[in-house]
This record gives C-alpha cells, structure tokens and sequence, in this order.
C-alpha cells in the first residue's frame, strides 16, 4: 500500500533516519525524520496561484510540540495545545532564517512549512533536526530550493566543541550555539555565551558548518532517489521604458537617499517617488498611451531597486554611507540612569535615532515565570520583554500581543543579559526587565541590551560585568564587501547581512545573524567580530561614563530579602498542616516567605520591622528543644505533679512540682496558673518531644529561699 522509502545516516553518535512516502502524502513534500526516540513529522507545500499584485514571497513556518509527543497533558483548563509557546516561536523563526534565502528571486507562491514533534525523548533535541527535515521536505517537493540545509547545535566544554550536546551537557558548557548553512556557506548563527573570546566563537560556527557540509551530503544521497520535477515560473522582468526613464534621475535619488535624519530621509524618497512617476504618467499620455494600476507598481518597485544601488554603491565604492558615517563610525549616543522615579531601576538608552526606555523589576519566588512545554514544568527567575510599539518608527498602528519579531528581539537581549546575572545564592530575587522601544532605526535589540544592563546596575543587581550589543552589516557584490559598524534601519533593509554582537569587554554573551544572501565566509565573519570588539568597547566605555558598577544597595523601595537557613527535617514544622503555621506568620507580618528544599528560606517584604518580627518567628518555629538550654515558655496545662510547658511551637516539656522552686510547694495551682510565661532549662530529655523543665534550676537556693520569705 505505501511506498516507503528510507535512509539512514550518522550524526555525531547518534543516528538520524529520514523516510517518506507514508505520511502525509498529500503534502508538496513530507518527511518523518527520527533520532533516536525523537521524531519530527516535516512537511512543505505551495500555494497554487500567486494572488493578482503580489509582489512579496509569502513564507511561513510552524514549528509545533505536542504535549503527546512526551507522554504529558496539557496544562489549562481546555487541555488542548492553544497559541504557540515562546520556544516554539522561536524555533520557527530558527529555521525559518536559514531558509528564507535560498527561494530563487521572483517565486512568490506562499510556501507554508509545517515541523510537528510527534515524539520526543527529552535527549535528542528536535530543534537539531527541524532544519533538516525542512530541506529534505523542500527537495522532495516541486517547490523551487536552493538547498540542501542543515543545522546544528554545538557546545563548547573544557576547551573542545561537542555537536548537539544534551541539555545536561549544555548546562556544562561555555557556548549555546545554532548554526545553520548550506554545504557552501554559513546562512544563520545564533548563539549565547559565558564571555568567551571571538576566536572561540568563530571557530565554534567552523565546527559547526563542517558538520553541516556533511549532512547536506547525506540529504543529497537520499534526494537522488526521486526524480523530483520542480516548478517553473517567470520572473517578471522589467519594462525596458520604465527602466530607461528612472535610470535618468539616479542622481536625483542619491539626493534624496542622502537626506540627514530618518523620517525626513524617507519623506524625501516618497515625495521624489511621487514626483518622478507624475512625470512618467504625464509622459505617456503625451504619447497617447495608457496608464494602470499594474504600471505604477512596477515603476515603484523598480524606484525601489535604483534607492537600493544607490545605497549599496555610495558603501562598496566609495566607503560612505547616507547619513555621512564612515563605515566603522558609532552614532552619537546618550546614556541615562534613574529616568523614572518608582521602578526599581530604569535607563535611558539612545543611539542616534535608536532609543530603548528599560525598567527593572524585583520579585520574590512566586513572580517566577511558569514554563509549561513537552519537558517537566520549569521557572525562570530573569526574563525580559520588549515591546515595538508603532509610534516608535512614526507609524498609527494597532496595540497587539507581542509578534514572532518582539519574541525574538527579546529573547536575544535576554540571553546576552543572561551570562552576567548573579547566582541564585547571591541575589535571590526574581528580576524581570522590560524594554520600552520609544523610537528605533536600526538594531533596537542592542539598545536594548545596553539599557538593560544600565537599569540592572542602577536597581542594585549585581551583575558581574557590563554588557553591550551592536549590529554589524555588509554590503558584498562579487568578492568585493564591505562590512559596516551599527547599521541603521535603511542599511539594514538594503544590505546581506544583519550581525549582531552583544558582549562585556571579556568577551562574547550572544549573536545573532541572518543573511540575505546565500551565506558568507570566515573571512567576512572574521572582519565582522573584530569591528563588533571594537564598537562594544566603545559603547560601554560611554556606558560606564554614568555607573560603572551595580550599586551596592537595591532601590529604596524595591522590597528586600533576608535569607535563613534551617533543617530540611524542620520544613513540614515550618509549613504546618495545609500550611496553617506558615500562612499564620505571612498574615501577621504581611511578608512573603519562600522556602526550597535544602532548608533555604527567603523572607520577602517592603517593612524592615515586621521582616524582623517574620524571622524570629521563623527561627522560633523551626528551633530544636537542646539540653541545658533556657526558654522562655508558656504554661498550658496543669496537673497534680506539675505543669506542661510549651517552650517552642508544639514542643511542651514536663515541669515537675518539685522543680518548681527550692522550696516544697502544695500545690501547682498555688504558684502557676494556665497561660503563664515562666523562664525554665532543659534538665533532662529523651528525644525533641519528650524533655523535662526546671524553674529552680536557674536560681541559687539562698536567693529561692529570700525570694519566698520576702513573700
């Protein structure tokens, strides 16, 4: 019934099978791809048609885990998968970077590619195959590819480079890093970092792409099986009249395109745009010709193409760029700390027309962020959320959920912020930071790592050094390129490369880069971290200009923390049954208390005096009765030979009468009464519950004796 086909190949030490023909037939392409108990169910199909006046390529990718895949629930009330989690955002776009390039110019059917994880053995990590399975579901369709592609993890542990390392070994080693290629080029690197030196990294993404260089070579064994017929189509060229009339006014264009400031840069290119195609229209109702609505779009697009040479030329041949910069040039920054008065630290960060507004907030255990996916349920104690609202690039737009770019933008500068955060033991705080993106032109994620790295040295959080991020670009045409320092929005839209390098001035905390065109070399990547070096330790000694150092206090009203330490034989004593003695302490004080497993408990609170009274009555109630101690105990129970004493929480010691006092007492009634706070000592005990008081024991016999005559 099924046509099977199938291949296997070794990856590391593992080894990775891909099969086809029995799933998901109807697909342009499909692919089930496993690595050990890991499977991955690719697919990729094509629209039929290109929508009349399109002029874009609609491509999207969903990377999906499905709860089943690990033999889990779902979490929530519907018990079914909902929205993407941010992983899986992130995955997605992981894969979709690599690829996006790789469609030939012109083909503008929406391409849908669809990586559901049906399988998962918490080892063999599916994001290290998705990208694989995406090129072999590619080269099995008619989609038109220029594959193949892969891409791997690689770690970095006591000096040698691990591929696809576990999340144990990941734990372990000093590079995060994902890249992705062809078998001729590096297409995407992405990457964390405990401060490591370029050298490093860079030979990390050569480890990494050798491997690749592999893969792809498996892939096009298996692909050679089939006799795949991709789709042909045409690439509108351009009309030669139009062509001639704008490549007249190119100068012009160039006037324009060197307007000083973003928005009056713009403003100049559209009026110009407007301008010239008044002129065209004109022109051909002199000629007795028509116009339409299909016509003006191509003399747009082909505007577009003369703006985009005159920007590529004036850097590759002439070393300047549109706003007057040289190649490595920095733009004017300003650096601010304390700009809000009740956050608990907040910065100002601006780069020419880049600006990153970013707050601090600290928290106790219980603002820890939940992360529910196909692995055990896990908690963040440091994340960071960046918001892009319209108004920052002089748009009206709608306010909505944060998108797959604000995800990404803000899981970049969180893991460059990542490596410098301090242990949990020294700051057990839970810290969320937040960027504010209050106007941006060009690279908004570095802004807001250096922002963020101010506003956690002014709240007082102890990072361990200051870090910085700038983006790289690069003009290339043939073998001549030109790499360029902190592009802006325009360099970005019309350049191949998108480099970004966020670090300390040890070295290297994250990267992130994406090319537009079919990949790059080392030697450009080479030239790309050495200008990246120079322009962070530029950044950041205008960084330390304003704070140099965390402060060595948090904020004054951010609430503070105490910690305690006490015996994990004590924590069910502490909690009480259904929580009534911990509940009881949070409700007298108003403090929050965190307690983990190893005895560690966080007392949490905005008022020093009841944080104060919250930790004695911790210690009280987590003491241990001890022999010849002293306790000020309460009496709660009277009998005919003595009196019951509870000296701490639920610990009550026998007080005999005839330790009462030197002299012989009648009666206990006599000398004690229920509820009475009397001072007594351990004489004796069996065990923390079963120990015997003395009252006499803590006065001399004669000042007994003159205590009871003055009586």
């Amino acid at each position: 019934m099924f046509n099977e086909r199938t291949y296997g190949f070794n990856l590391g030490t593992q080894q990775v099978k891909l099969s086809t023909g029995k799933i998901a037939r109807q697909a342009g392409g499909s692919v089930i791809v496993r690595c050990g108990g890991t499977v991955l169910l690719v697919t990729a199909t094509r629209s039929k048609d290109v929508k009349e006046g399109q002029d874009f390529f609609p491509l999207t990718v969903d990377y999906i885990e499905k709860f089943y895949a690990s033999g889990k629930f779902p979490g929530g009330f519907i018990k079914r998968e909902s929205r993407p989690s941010t992983d899986e955002i992130l995955i997605s776009r992981l894969v979709d970077r690599p690829i996006r390039p790789l469609f030939p110019e012109g083909f503008l059917n929406a391409v849908h590619i669809v990586i559901t994880v049906v399988s998962y053995d918490e080892i063999n990590q599916p994001e290290n195959l998705a990208t694989i399975g995406v090129s072999t579901a590619l080269g099995l369709s008619d989609i038109p590819f220029a594959g193949t592609v892969a891409g791997v993890t690689v770690g970095y542990i006591d000096g040698k480079y691990i591929l696809n390392p576990t999340a144990e070994e990941l734990e372990k080693s000093e590079i995060h890093l994902s890249v992705a290629g062809t078998k001729d080029a590096v297409t995407m690197v992405e990457a964390g970092a405990k401060e490591v030196s370029e050298e490093i990294m860079l030979e990390g993404i050569m480890f990494g792409h050798e491997k690749i260089k592999e893969i792809c070579a498996e892939q096009d064994k298996f692909l050679s099986q089939f006799d795949v017929q991709k789709y042909e189509f045409e690439k509108k060229e351009v009309d030669t009249e139009i062509k001639s009339f704008i490549d007249e006014f190119e100068k012009t264009v160039e006037e324009a395109v060197m307007t000083p400031g973003k928005l009056e840069k713009y403003e100049a290119i559209d009026n110009l745009e407007t301008e010239l195609l008044e002129k065209y229209i004109v022109k051909l109702e002199s000629e007795g010709k028509e116009t339409d609505e299909s016509l003006e779009k191509e003399f747009k697009n082909y505007y577009r193409e003369i703006e985009k040479k005159v920007v590529r030329d004036a850097i590759l041949y002439k070393k300047y760029r549109v706003d007057g910069r040289n190649t490595t040039e920095i733009r004017p920054l300003d650096v601010e700390i304390d700009t809000l008065p009740i956050p608990h630290g907040s910065a100002l960060f601006t780069r020419g027309e880049t600006q990153a507004l970013v707050t601090v907030t600290l928290g106790s255990k219980t603002d820890e962020q939940i992360v529910d996916g196909m692995e055990d349920e896990s908690r963040k104690k440091f994340f960071l959320h960046y918001n892009f609202p319209p108004y920052s690039v002089g748009e009206a737009g709608f306010l909505r959920a944060p998108g797959r770019r604000e995800l990404g933008h803000g899981n970049l500068a969180e893991r460059a912020l990542k490596y410098v955060m301090p242990d949990q033991e020294v700051f057990p705080y839970t810290v969320r930071l937040v960027s504010e993106i209050t106007e941006s032109n060009g690279s908004s994620s570095q802004a807001s790592i250096c922002g963020g790295s101010l506003a956690l040295m002014a709240a007082g959080v102890p990072i361990k050094s200051t870090v910085a991020g700038i983006a790289m670009g690069l003009i290339k045409e043939g073998d001549t390129f030109t790499v360029l320092t902190d592009i802006q929005g325009l360099e970005d839209h019309l350049g191949d490369m998108d480099f970004k390098v966020a670090g300390t001035k040890k070295g290297i905390t994250a990267i992130q880069m994406d090319i537009k065109i079919e990949g790059i070399t080392k030697d450009i990547m080479e030239v790309a971290l050495k200008q990246a070096l120079q322009g962070r330790y530029f950044i950041i000694e205008k960084m330390e200009e304003v704070i140099s150092e965390p402060r060595p206090e948090v904020a004054e009203n951010a609430p503070k923390i105490e910690l305690m330490k006490i015996d994990p034989s004590k924590i069910a004593g502490l909690i009480g049954p259904a929580g009534k003695v911990i509940k009881a302490i949070i409700e007298e004080t108003g403090v929050s208390i965190d307690i983990e497993d190893d005895g560690s408990v966080s007392i949490f609170g905005k008022d020093p005096e009841m944080m104060r009274k919250a930790i004695e009555l911790v210690k009280r109630q987590t003491q241990s009765v001890e022999m010849n101690e002293t306790y000020n105990g309460k009496v709660t129970k009277l009998t005919k030979f003595g009196a019951f004493v509870e000296v701490l929480p639920g610990k009550e010691g026998l007080l005999h009468i005839s330790e009462i006092s030197h002299k012989r007492v009648g009666k206990v009634e006599d000398v004690l009464k229920e509820g009475q706070e009397v001072k007594v000592k351990v004489i004796s005990m069996e065990d923390e519950n079963k120990f015997n008081l003395s009252m006499k024991a803590l006065i001399s016999k004669e000042e007994g004796v003159k205590n009871e005559s003055t009586k």
